[in-house]
């Protein structure tokens, strides 16, 4: 068993742990090692941003998790896939960038136990790390960040004409999601460059970063535990691609920052987390702490195909031969429909009566679904895509190790759609989508709706949809919650310490006490951001 000592050590190299490895080893007295599971980032796949819809369902760049079965969808074991690779699901995910409402941070912030996480707190945070090549900086934005932040390029004019449709129906236009307020509907920014993907690993482990003689990035290494010595954190334990085990010291901290369903069954694997769970295990317990692995949130996806008239869509683009012509153009001018992010258009609405979106809209020109390799197909028939989330779910679920073993997967139970708040919202939502569909603006552009069709109209029909067809929209977070040390259900404290043992932090999507209103990737980004500033004695 080899070993090797550090200063700090960072588990996980995907949103967080890449930043986290930048900022921690710009001061090159700082011994920095980076523990990645996964392999490179060099698949031409994941700079391709079109390229999700085939590395979503590879298990080379991809940990196909899967749910236990979830009693209000029909008990189906939903996908819940997450990036394991340099970048994490930055490198695999639909590009999206998005922060979420005002409100998220200011009531993340009002929380007793989480002072320092608010909105005037976090902004500088985002724009930080921001390149904003979209438009000017301003209060908002910034740029000469390392993290590119573009407008998309291929709108096509049934998208501009789906925009009017929702203008129709009370929804005004935004032009910036990410400014001064959320509400509305408008073009979404992605992290891509120069027609390519820009993920965590492009912005933070570029060439100059990972020349640094005091960093060391080892991928493909498996963390088995984090190393104790009483209640303080010395290292860890981890394994490399051949099945040798190697011990690395950490000086000063562990940081981990492996991702919402992977770093609690690591701190369970180290002894520290429920009692209970920690003896069905078979684990001796170092610490207990029983929310490690609760408080489990995710947003909840379902769509409204429509067909339309017009063939310049995406989902005709990439059928033969106009996809051969979409390939070479790609290669050429990186423009083109192979530039697509998961979507072009966001929207966030409220419901009746309230004041703050609680619906959020992603609109895609092109309709289609999975084939048995779950590899994206199109519709026969032209066709728009509208998925719906509410993203501010009341539904709570947990993690937890399956079992001593490191690379088993882990015991996921999302509890989707378990609270009446939710399934009212999903049938509210989904009529939604139907609306901006139906009204009198887009039907000039619209045939038939593809799905669900004309069999599902009453409110249980909506509920019966929403258990067979739903999906994770991949957003987790919660399952390390913030907050203070007398709360049975926090893990962490509002410098992101874990209670109750030293030199041991997490940043990452899991320490969130609530699910920001919307893609997670740009907050989990800022959470490194102000981590390394906490880490480093800056705040």
């Amino acid at each position: 068993m080899s070993e090797r000592a550090f200063d700090y050590i960072v588990v996980g190299a995907g949103s967080a742990g890449c930043c986290l490895a930048n900022r921690l080893s710009s001061d090159s007295s700082h011994r920095v090692l980076l523990l990645e599971a996964g392999g490179k980032d060099s698949s031409p796949l994941i700079k391709m941003p079109i390229g999700f819809t085939q590395l979503m369902y590879d298990a080379k760049t991809t940990n196909l998790y899967t749910t236990e079965p979830e009693p209000a969808l029909n008990d189906r074991e939903m996908s819940v896939v997450r990036g394991r690779v340099l970048g994490g699901c930055s490198s695999i995910n639909g590009m999206v960038y998005m922060r979420g409402q005002r409100q998220d941070y200011d009531d993340w912030g009002a929380l007793r136990g989480c002072s320092g996480w608010s909105y005037a707190n976090m902004l500088p945070y985002f724009k930080k790390s921001e390149n904003f090549d979209a438009g000017p900086a301003d209060d908002y934005h910034a740029k000469g960040g390392e993290l590119n932040v573009t407008h998309v390029q291929m709108k096509y004019p049934i998208t501009e004409a789906y925009i009017e449709a929702a203008v129709s129906c009370g929804i005004p236009r935004n032009e910036d999601i990410n400014g001064e307020t959320q509400e509305g509907i408008g073009y979404v920014q992605v992290n891509m460059k120069d027609g390519k993907r820009w993920s965590s690993a492009d912005a933070f482990l570029g060439a100059d970063v990972k020349k640094r003689p005091n960093l060391t990035i080892v991928t493909h290494a498996l963390v088995k535990r984090v190393l104790l010595d009483g209640k303080k954190a010395v290292g860890v334990e981890y394994q490399d691609k051949k099945g040798n085990v190697h011990q690395a010291t950490a000086a000063r901290e562990v940081v981990l920052s492996a991702g919402t369903y992977n770093t609690p069954p690591l701190l369970e694997l180290s002894g520290i987390g429920n009692p209970e769970v920690l003896q069905a295990l078979g684990v001796e317990m170092h610490h207990a702490l029983p929310g490690v692995g609760e408080n489990l949130q995710d947003h909840l996806q379902l769509w409204v195909q429509q067909g339309v008239k017009t063939k310049h869509c995406l989902s005709e683009d990439g059928k033969f031969p106009k996809v051969v012509w979409a390939v070479l153009k790609y290669m050429f001018t990186k423009t083109g429909p192979l530039t697509m992010p998961a979507c072009n258009v966001g929207g966030f609405v409220p419901n009746e009566g309230a004041e703050r979106p609680i619906f959020q809209i992603h609109f895609t020109p092109g309709a289609g679904g999975m084939d048995e390799k779950g590899n994206m197909v199109a519709t026969p028939e032209p066709g728009v895509n509208s998925t719906v989330c509410v993203v501010r779910p009341t539904s709570r679920g947990s993690v937890h190790a399956r079992s001593t073993e490191p690379s088993s997967f882990p015991e996921i139970r999302h509890n989707y759609l378990s609270t009446e708040h939710d399934r009212e919202l999903a049938i509210e939502g989904f009529k939604l989508q139907r609306r901006i569909f139906q009204s009198e603006a887009f039907k000039p552009h619209a045939t038939d709706e593809i799905l669900p069709g004309d069999s599902v109209q009453t409110d249980d029909e909506i509920l019966d949809f929403w258990a067979r067809e739903a999906m994770s929209l991949y957003h987790p977070v919660g399952s390390s919650k913030m907050g203070p040390a007398d709360d049975p259900t926090a893990v962490v404290d509002h410098e992101l310490r874990v209670h109750g043992i030293e030199n041991l932090r997490i940043a990452d999507a899991s320490i969130f006490p609530l699910l920001p209103s919307g893609n997670t990737h740009a907050p989990t980004v800022a959470v490194a951001e102000r981590a390394a500033d906490l880490i480093l004695g800056k705040l």
